[in-house]
């Protein structure tokens, strides 16, 4: 696969991996955070739907390729660092695979 020049730029390696920031672009909303590397996120940019790198299965992974539960990516912003992405999306169905709406739905709890 021919990487696009843009995404050469932010991940000057294409294994490296860097964290995706996942938001609803509605209610602004954090869905998830999962992993890009040169290909997934050039396969996202080109696509429209969101494509990460799974670390667990050593492989790409299409969101909602299996639960039907896609991702349509309205925009890839990166952070001033160069070092993360923010991906605004419309979600179909719920963004985690325990079957809740976010996957930050485990509040720990602070002294008082």
């Amino acid at each position: 696969m021919t990487i696009d020049p843009q995404v050469a730029a932010v991940l000057k390696d294409p294994a490296a991996l860097i964290p995706a920031i996942v938001q609803d672009a509605s209610s602004n909303e954090v869905l998830m955070l999962a992993y890009m590397n040169a290909e997934s996120l050039s396969l996202t940019l080109s696509t429209g739907k969101a494509t990460f790198w799974s670390r667990s299965r050593n492989e790409l992974w299409v969101k909602g390729a299996t639960s039907g539960h896609f991702q349509e990516v309205h925009s890839v912003t990166l952070d001033c660092d160069a070092d993360a992405l923010l991906i605004k999306v419309t979600q179909t169905g719920v963004a985690c695979h325990t079957g809740e709406r976010t996957c930050f739905h485990n509040p720990l709890e602070f002294g008082n």
